[in-house]
């Protein structure tokens, strides 16, 4: 398997078994992918660059520990890794936040209980009014939530506190809520022509019966090794809002038909 600083976390432990360990052994904020469900949560949207982030490393560390076990390194990747010594600029809205703006939420005892914090913390984003700031305090700098939010026009800023402790604030640059679209007459277009078109040619996930946020994940894992010229075929429960903007940036193309209020079919692909 070739990997660069994008690939994602789950796709190494995938690929080899001992890939956890080795990467465990990079930094002591990595041994809360031992947990099975922290690991699912964390790997499959984290790559080795958010990773590294994280961890307090640069991706060339990754690459040391998992060459040995038969990765391929991308040299030119590798070449342009971005290492986390560098130091960040402080933003505008950071010189400025008043005290009685900042809304605090600690993710530390949702994270230790072995549940994802996602949807508490999208619950507060949406909350917020213009000049609020959220700061969630958390053990270790949430890149990909940053990252996932600064789709989103959020800027946002980490102050490491300790080795763990990490204050990440979040600006909310307009006072509007944050809007997904969730109503698009595009998304079924051409559902049966598209379908037809990967006839004999479908992987099939039902992911139903899972708990948030576990049907996102289980998509994008799944997606992984899809091979080339088939199409993923789900079954859920609603439209995943948050999923598609992944789909997008990972060059997916997708069609949505609605069956009823409890039933969603979903085709992802690449053209």
């Amino acid at each position: 398997m070739i990997i660069n600083s994008n690939t994602k976390i789950a796709a190494l432990i995938k690929q080899h078994p001992e890939a956890l360990e080795a990467i465990v052994s990079i930094s002591s904020k990595f041994e809360k992918l031992r947990n099975p469900l922290l690991r699912k949560v964390i790997a499959g949207r984290t790559s080795i660059t958010m990773a590294s982030k994280m961890g307090g490393c640069s991706a060339d560390d990754f690459f040391k520990k998992l060459q040995p076990l038969g990765f391929e390194i991308d040299k030119e990747a590798a070449a342009k890794d971005d290492t986390v010594g560098e130091k960040k600029p402080v933003p505008q809205f950071f010189k400025k936040i008043q005290p009685d703006k900042i809304i605090e939420l600690d993710v530390r005892p949702v994270i230790e209980t072995g549940k994802d914090p996602l949807n508490v913390i999208m619950k507060h984003v949406n909350e917020l009014k213009a000049g609020e700031v959220l700061k969630i305090i958390n053990s270790f700098e949430p890149t990909p939530l940053m990252h996932l939010l600064g789709k989103q026009g959020f800027e946002s800023y980490s102050e490491i506190i300790s080795d763990d402790l990490v204050n990440t604030y979040f600006h909310k640059k307009v006072d509007k809520p944050l809007e997904i679209e969730t109503n698009n007459k595009q998304w079924a277009e051409n559902w049966d022509e598209t379908l037809h078109r990967f006839d004999e040619k479908l992987e099939t996930i039902d992911v139903r019966e899972l708990q948030m946020p576990m049907p996102m994940h289980t998509i994008l894992e799944t997606l992984e090794t899809l091979p080339a010229g088939k199409a993923l075929f789900v079954y859920h429960k609603r439209i995943p809002v948050f999923l598609l903007p992944e789909l997008e940036e990972q060059k997916f193309s997708y069609r949505i038909k609605e069956i009823n209020n409890a039933e969603v079919h979903l085709l992802i692909y690449k053209d």
